[in-house]
């Protein structure tokens, strides 16, 4: 399978997975780049976000991140929107981008962007890191999307403060975002989700099937956007897919 270069992608979130996902996007030769983030740059993050500086503290991420992309990537179109993706703006962001890369870190803005996914008949990629674990997959047209694999958002997923997040964990999960934003599923209807176990550093591959029965991406169904009320950050605590395939 070669890699496929999307000429445009949205990289929704410039933390930990934004960072360094836009940096392999950038130098894999993707023509655009549009950064969304709402936040400022915090210094209780800059372990785990290469774009951000101690200088750029208060600063807006996207504009911190884009001032350094267009400097080293000066062939690339940079858009940054300080903003938070919303029910509002999500289809419209989705359908002016080839693929679309799930850095958030709210488990609501997650759903939200894979309802779109589903509803726009665009790719996204969704990855997730808390502690030493990462959860990532591509969420291709036809196939399983997050419902499918969780059902329903999780409730009990503590915050980054309450748990922790290993710096290099979240730029090893936004470097295998960008790797799966350049490489479709081999297999279509069929997810991928991989998790790797940054404590004993394996990594391992379960298939996700479509689940007959979601009320997202189901023959029938269709996706309701609903707004996210995020107050946590992270990936579904649970790594054990809803419905898988051996």
């Amino acid at each position: 399978m070669t890699s496929v270069v999307p000429a445009s992608v949205a990289v929704v979130g410039v933390g930990g997975l934004g960072c360094p996902a836009s940096l392999a996007l950038a130098w894999a030769g993707v023509e655009r780049l549009t950064l969304i983030d709402p936040d400022v740059v915090d210094a209780s993050n800059l372990h785990r976000q290469p774009w951000h500086h101690p200088a750029d503290v208060g600063q807006p991420k996207v504009e911190s991140a884009a001032t350094k992309l267009r400097r080293q990537f000066p062939r690339v179109k940079i858009d940054a929107r300080r903003a938070r993706v919303t029910a509002a703006t999500v289809e419209a962001l989705f359908e002016e981008h080839a693929l679309v890369l799930d850095a958030t870190d709210g488990v609501g803005t997650k759903f939200l962007l894979s309802d779109a996914s589903v509803l726009t008949g665009r790719p996204a990629v969704y990855a997730g890191v808390l502690r030493f674990e990462g959860l990532a997959m591509r969420l291709e047209p036809g196939g399983p999307c997050l419902r499918c694999l969780f059902e329903t958002p999780p409730t009990d997923v503590p915050t980054c403060a309450q748990a922790g997040v290993l710096g290099a964990m979240a730029g090893v999960m936004g470097g295998l975002q960008a790797s799966l934003a350049l490489r479709p599923n081999a297999a279509p209807g069929v997810g991928r989700l991989h998790v790797v176990d940054g404590l004993d550093l394996s990594f391992r591959t379960v298939k996700v099937r479509r689940r007959p029965d979601c009320a997202t991406c189901a023959p029938g169904a269709k996706a309701v956007l609903v707004d996210a009320d995020d107050a946590t950050c992270p990936t579904p605590s649970s790594t054990s897919p809803a419905r898988s395939a051996p």
